[in-house]
C-alpha cells in the first residue's frame, strides 16, 4: 500500500496537471498546439496513475477488505458504484 506521503505526492501531482488544464483553457491563444497537447497529455497520465494505485491498493487489501470497501463506495456513492466496481475490479 502507498504510505500517506506517497499518496499526497501523487495527488499534488494530479492537481497539478490539472491545474495547468484550467489555465490552458481559460486562455487557449496563450499556448501552442504542441504545448496544449503536453498539457492533454500529462492530465491523461496523471489520471492513469492515479487509477493504477487505487487499483493496486485495493489489490492488497484482503478479500473481506475488499468487499467491505465495495460496500462503503456504495453506500457513499450510490450513483457511480458500477465506475468504482470497473475501476477497482473489472481492470484485476
Amino acid at each position: 500500500m502507498m504510505n500517506d506521503k506517497d499518496w499526497n505526492d501523487l495527488m499534488l501531482s494530479h492537481e497539478l496537471a490539472y491545474l495547468r488544464g484550467d489555465l490552458a483553457t481559460s486562455s487557449p491563444e496563450s499556448y501552442t498546439i504542441e504545448e496544449m497537447k503536453a498539457i492533454s497529455d500529462g492530465m491523461f497520465e496523471s489520471t492513469a496513475e492515479v487509477e493504477e494505485a487505487m487499483r493496486r491498493d485495493f489489490r492488497e487489501l484482503p478479500p473481506h477488505a475488499q468487499a467491505k470497501m465495495l460496500n462503503l463506495l456504495q453506500q457513499a456513492d450510490p450513483e457511480n458504484v458500477d465506475w468504482w466496481r470497473r475501476l477497482l475490479v473489472n481492470a484485476q
